[in-house]
């Protein structure tokens, strides 16, 4: 099991809630059931490539992935956090140059210079 499988198990863990509530016959006839605190994917025939395909489908589309992904696991050197705050200053200055570009232009437009 790779480690975003092993990430995504705390997600996917179904409430304590649920266990007693029985699925419905629309759940039954789909692949995936999503919940409030979760994505539920049901195994067919034993086709267990084809489930956890469909359960990383479903995790893209549903931005789980990214929140996994986001969450820091390992300790960054200080180096790191240095490149990464310079990159985001950089990004942030070159998307305010562009909002200023674009209000300038907006700006003659409305006075029709």
């Amino acid at each position: 099991m790779n480690h975003l499988a092993r990430r995504a198990s705390t997600f996917l863990q179904r409430p304590s809630w649920a266990s007693s509530v029985p699925d419905s016959p629309s759940s039954r006839r789909h692949h995936n059931h999503q919940q409030s605190r979760g994505i539920r994917v049901k195994v067919l025939n034993g086709n267990l490539e084809q489930a956890l395909g469909f359960m990383q489908r479903t995790m893209q589309s549903s931005g789980i992935e990214r929140l996994i992904k986001r969450e820091q696991t390992h300790h960054l050197k200080n180096s790191e956090k240095r490149v990464l705050a310079r990159k985001n200053l950089e990004r942030k200055i070159r998307s305010q140059d562009l909002a200023r570009k674009l209000k300038a232009i907006l700006i003659k437009k409305v006075r029709g210079l």
